[in-house]
């Protein structure tokens, strides 16, 4: 033990000289790190230590190696599932490297620093009529490596796809303190393996990403919104098929949200008042064009789904402030989910055309297992994604009524996880439910990159 205290004293010198006692932080000053965005999850580190850039973090790397130490990176904290928890390792914050070195439009594409805010790409690549799609409710405080380490969906899936295609480059520090330059900004390149992708959504399990090159799109000069109460969740999908068909594929959010959830959003967000009486189910669109506008459209499709009987009531919005009411009904989500504790918070992926199956067959074990049990659901219906939050009335349920919803999951073909990352949350479902062949690949490369299991230890990939 005193080897340890000793060893851990004489890096925490060595940092301090190679990167500045002030970036440096012990006790105290490392509190505002110690917990995720959930409050679930809690860290209590060695130290956080704040590089400046891609040379600094390379030599923080090969400090912690040269003195056995755990090294765990941490970017906006915003993640849900107990990716930065940890005791005693030695916290690698990279909120000092936020550069937007550049932006492209010729070639769509922006170079930007691991540290660097997604709210503030947004505004970088906006004033060049650009887009960077993904987006979602933390896009103010999460940064670039924490949602490329989670492989991050959010919203405008459905049109763009997760983080993964979004990304044609990236810079990475290994575990040995070597870098790894893979900042193509090639559109094709089949010069051998692609590592890129081993990185993202890897958690910071096989190195820490310090710079990206993301891809850019065109910015819509056209948006159309709305939020409808539909007669069920089939008629969800029929709607969602019309919209596609109507727009050519202009769909760029489709989002369910059943009575369930609204009735908790009234209570706890009365602010954000809605625009027609409770129904079973809602969704918020989203419409994005280039070349024409998209709201008849949207007042036509709408008009013919009520005609069916699919749509019962529907609201439009008809400036930017209303769309972005309706928006904030969406993204209040995290915040309602957590109002109470203790949960069972799932994030599942399933085909479109099982996700009615997956909510009947799920409702009807867990009225089985647990009759007092209530859940909140919204989803990211376009691509399958549902974030389903279970409150048990008996918290001696809490394991079971996880696994019963990874059997349901998987029974109709689904993911356990689709966006939030695995982390500690879901290590156990990983070892229960992840195919031992892929586990197997998984552990093989992280030994090959990681011999001494210090980048992150212990999240994603289970012990053998």
């Amino acid at each position: 033990m005193k080897d340890q205290e000793t060893g851990a004293a004489a890096a925490l010198e060595t940092l301090r000289a190679t990167l500045g006692p002030g970036h440096v932080l012990t006790g105290s000053a490392t509190e505002r790190y110690g917990r995720d965005w959930t409050g679930k999850w809690r860290a209590d580190p060695l130290a956080v230590v704040r590089p400046a850039d891609t040379d600094e973090v390379a030599e923080t790397v090969r400090i912690a190696a040269a003195h056995d130490l755990a090294i765990v990176p941490v970017g906006g904290n915003t993640g849900l599932v107990g990716g930065t928890a940890n005791t005693g390792a030695l916290m690698v914050s990279l909120e000092r490297m936020t550069a937007i070195r550049d932006i492209r439009p010729a070639a769509g594409l922006a170079v930007v620093e691991a540290g660097a805010v997604l709210s503030d790409i947004h505004d970088a690549a906006g004033a060049h009529d650009l887009i960077f799609p993904l987006t979602f409710g933390a896009r103010g405080s999460a940064r670039v490596g924490g949602f490329l380490s989670t492989n991050a969906g959010g919203s405008n899936v459905v049109r763009y796809g997760p983080t993964r295609g979004l990304v044609l480059g990236l810079e990475v520090v290994l575990a040995d303190g070597r870098v790894l330059d893979l900042m193509s900004e090639l559109r094709k390149d089949n010069s051998g393996l692609d590592l890129r992708d081993l990185f993202i959504g890897a958690e910071g399990t096989l190195g820490i990403v310090t710079a990206a090159v993301l891809r850019l799109l065109p910015k819509p000069r056209h948006h159309a919104t709305a939020l409808a109460a539909v007669r069920d969740l089939p008629a969800s999908l029929a709607l969602l098929a019309r919209l596609q068909a109507a727009t050519d594929g202009a769909v760029e959010a489709f989002e369910y949200m059943p009575r369930s959830y609204m009735t908790a959003l009234a209570t706890h967000r009365p602010d954000l008042r809605q625009p027609f009486a409770l129904r079973d189910h809602a969704v918020m669109i989203d419409l994005g064009g280039l070349s024409r506008p998209l709201t008849a459209t949207l007042e036509e499709t709408l008009a013919a789904a009520m005609e069916a009987g699919e749509v019962l009531d529907a609201t439009i919005a008809q400036n930017d402030a209303q769309r972005a009411h309706i928006w904030e009904m969406r993204e209040a989500a995290a915040e309602v989910t957590f109002t109470r504790l203790p949960i069972v918070d799932n994030d599942v992926a399933l085909p479109l055309d099982g996700v009615a199956t997956f909510i009947d067959d799920m409702h009807a074990r867990l009225a089985a297992m647990d009759p007092g049990a209530e859940t909140l659901i919204v989803a990211h219906l376009g691509d399958g994604n549902l974030h389903l939050t279970v409150y048990p009335s008996d918290d001696g349920q809490l394991d079971a009524i996880r696994e019963m919803v990874e059997d349901v999951t998987v029974s109709l073909g689904g993911s356990i996880s689709a966006e939030h990352g695995i982390g500690l949350s879901k290590l156990a479902t990983m070892e229960r439910r992840k195919d031992p062949v892929a586990l197997d690949v998984m552990r093989s490369i992280k030994q090959a990159l990681d011999p001494e299991n210090r980048m992150n230890p212990g999240k994603v990939i289970p012990d053998r």
